[in-house]
């Protein structure tokens, strides 16, 4: 079994900054891409920042040098450090790693429960 736990929402002001964490544990063989998306009230989850399978990383423009996102390898973990953060940033953010099991050896997407991050003054 693969579980993905994430912390580190919050309630926090405009201007404001936090950092996520998610960390990877399980029967994991492989990891192939990591990142992190959102889900606004009314709104369809929307991808937030990532690693892809060749280590590049892709950020939702309007997180464009705000948001930045990091790993830790060997500890499966991926980080999304959010700063200047604004009203319109939240929402539940959730991470997703699309990753192979040891046993059965099958490739899968897989989500976090989820983390509210508010932005409020």
């Amino acid at each position: 079994q693969v579980q993905l736990v994430e912390s580190g929402g919050g309630l926090v002001q405009p201007g404001g900054s936090l950092r996520l964490s998610c960390a990877a544990s399980g029967s994991i063989f492989r990891i192939y891409a990591m990142g992190w998306y959102r889900q606004a009230p009314g709104k369809q989850r929307e991808l937030v920042a990532g690693f892809t399978g060749g280590g590049s990383t892709n950020y939702e423009d309007s997180v464009k040098g705000r948001f930045t996102i990091s790993r830790d390898n060997a500890k499966n973990t991926v980080y999304l450090q959010m700063n200047s953060l604004k009203p319109e940033d939240t929402a539940v953010y959730y991470c997703n790693a699309d990753l192979r099991t040891i046993a059965p050896g099958t490739r899968s997407d897989y989500w976090g429960q989820g983390t509210q991050v508010t932005v409020s003054s």
